[in-house]
């Protein structure tokens, strides 16, 4: 079962990483990037969400069970 949570999360976070890459490439993110230096706050939050759901992801799928 964790297996199943762990390969499901793995994806939705390499999901979440491509979107939050074309996020910080869009024409919003470089109006930010213009005016604070920094892009969008939501291409932010999608890189970070990313790469925190697939860093858990690979360790739950990746960890033998107890069984």
């Amino acid at each position: 079962m964790n297996k199943g949570i762990g390969l499901a999360l793995l994806a939705v976070g390499i999901v979440m990483i491509v979107f939050g890459m074309n996020a910080t490439e869009s024409f919003s993110s470089d109006v930010s990037r213009f005016f604070t230096g920094s892009p969008t706050d939501k291409s932010m939050w999608l890189l970070l969400g990313g790469i925190a759901a697939t860093i858990v992801g690979s360790v739950m799928s990746l960890r033998r069970g107890s069984a």
